[in-house]
């Protein structure tokens, strides 16, 4: 059964060695703004790719930026690493290790197993029964520190998303401890040691168990230490996302109304309503905060090719780029100017009076166009909660009208109600206290998970 919990001080999981080593220890320290996790990441790669000393192997790019002066006593060695949108191989170091990293926008599985290699040797699935998997949230800094011959294996807390892991600074301690062969010990000495050489991969037999005991995920032991409060109760944990109901194009009450005022190229608006049992009881306020973050860090998969195409086309024209759909994309700015809940960048928001309906404004000025989009969460009589995404565009020359004529129906079909969707799929199991339900999004295909668009185009007038 998957643990979880949160803490007033820095948040930790403790995993006990099976084979009587080092323990390994997962320490929360701080949280970025929705998105920064990618950008730090972006760039400190960058940066590793033009070091001297970068070796790119093992899905595990890195660097050594300090070496050993074993002259004055220091057998220690500094490293960074990267872990991409893909995850790299189990694999084990002689030497302990501990690390400080930055997470991805979509959180990262640090997964481990603490077997002996003795253990192993008489049983293989002592690897599989020494598994434990630590959950690290989004755009998170944290700490890692394990014992020598534990093995481990770094991943996207969603597969097949278009988000790194991680990027760690590693500090190893003593680069010439453990049972080094004499070939690997004579380069430590020499100080040519690199990440690459210093590491061992899983055995294909081991591999083989591993691969089936992921079939089976629940029977895996897991901990998700937690930087944000314990959240809501929720009766119905694992109901799907549904119950949409009609909506008009936007809102006449839409704080979108106050937005680019004047003759418009595109609107469309999707809608989607929570019931009472997925949302627990959490206010407007709280399911916005909760469905600002899904936009980031559950973004669709088809969305996400959809906008690597268009960033690979219109990138030769100097237009923006995102990895993220609109209205996520501006969710990664750096200079909003307003922070919705202390940590989402918005332009604009509104919160009524009795606290009952929450909007905010995102949105994102370019050559060719603007945009604004607004998030409204509104609370109904029954306890549910009407999430609703609508989306004005204003178009400012010639490229721009060519370009929403041609977006502007996927965009209408598909690109919005599909984001509204895995947005509130993140809202109902970050409120749910049930962790122990799977965190995967759920299929597009699900007939309980109607989520209705409707909209105008071709010069709408305000």
């Amino acid at each position: 059964m998957p643990a979880s919990g949160a803490a007033a001080t820095f948040p930790a999981a403790h995993v006990p060695s099976r084979g009587g080593g080092l323990p390994v220890e997962v320490t929360l320290i701080a949280r970025f703004a929705p998105g920064q996790g990618d950008a730090v990441i972006g760039d400190a790669l960058r940066r590793q790719r033009a070091h001297p000393a970068f070796v790119d192997a093992l899905d595990e790019p890195s660097t050594r930026i300090g070496v050993m002066d074993l002259a004055r006593g220091d057998p220690s060695s500094l490293y960074t690493f990267g872990v991409g949108a893909k995850g790299h191989p189990f694999h084990r170091h002689a030497g302990n290790r501990m690390f400080t990293a930055v997470s991805g926008s979509a959180g990262a599985h640090l997964r481990f197993s603490t077997a002996s290699q003795a253990q192993i040797d008489a049983d293989p699935g002592a690897f599989v029964d020494a598994l434990h998997v630590v959950e690290v949230p989004a755009d998170c800094l944290f700490s890692v520190r394990f014992g020598g011959g534990t093995w481990h294996q770094f991943m996207p807390a969603q597969p097949g998303s278009v988000h790194p892991a991680l990027f760690a600074v590693s500090c190893h301690p003593d680069e010439t401890a453990g049972g080094l062969d004499a070939a690997t010990q004579a380069r430590v000495l020499d100080n040519a040691a690199d990440i690459p050489a210093l590491t061992d991969v899983l055995p294909a037999a081991v591999q083989a168990l591993l691969d089936a005991a992921w079939r089976q995920p629940a029977s895996i032991a897991t901990t998700r230490p937690s930087l944000d409060p314990a959240p809501v109760s929720c009766t119905r944990a694992d109901a799907p996302v549904g119950g949409a109901r009609a909506a008009d194009a936007v809102d006449a009450d839409s704080l979108l109304q106050s937005q680019l005022p004047g003759p418009v190229a595109h609107e469309d608006q999707a809608a989607v309503r929570l019931d009472a049992a997925q949302v627990g009881g959490a206010t407007p306020a709280q399911v916005m905060d909760a469905l600002l973050a899904g936009f980031v860090a559950n973004p669709p998969v088809g969305v996400g090719r959809l906008m690597a195409l268009r960033n690979l086309l219109v990138r030769p024209a100097g237009l923006r780029t995102s990895p993220l759909g609109c209205p996520a994309s501006s969710l990664l700015s750096v200079d909003a100017p307003q922070m919705f809940a202390g940590r989402h960048p918005v332009l604009v928001e509104r919160l009524g009076d009795d606290g009952r309906r929450v909007e905010v404004i995102l949105g994102a000025d370019d050559v060719h166009l603007m945009f604004r989009t607004c998030i409204g969460v509104r609370a109904g009589p029954d306890g549910t909660r009407l999430c609703t995404m609508a989306t004005r565009v204003r178009t400012r020359n010639a490229f721009g009208r060519v370009y929403m004529a041609v977006i502007r129906g996927v965009h209408r079909r598909y690109i919005a109600p599909t984001m509204l969707r895995h947005a509130a799929d993140h809202a109902v199991r970050a409120l749910r206290q049930d962790a122990a339900v799977d965190m995967a999004p759920l299929s597009r295909d699900d007939p309980h998970r109607d989520v209705l668009w409707t909209g105008r185009a071709d010069g709408v007038s305000r």
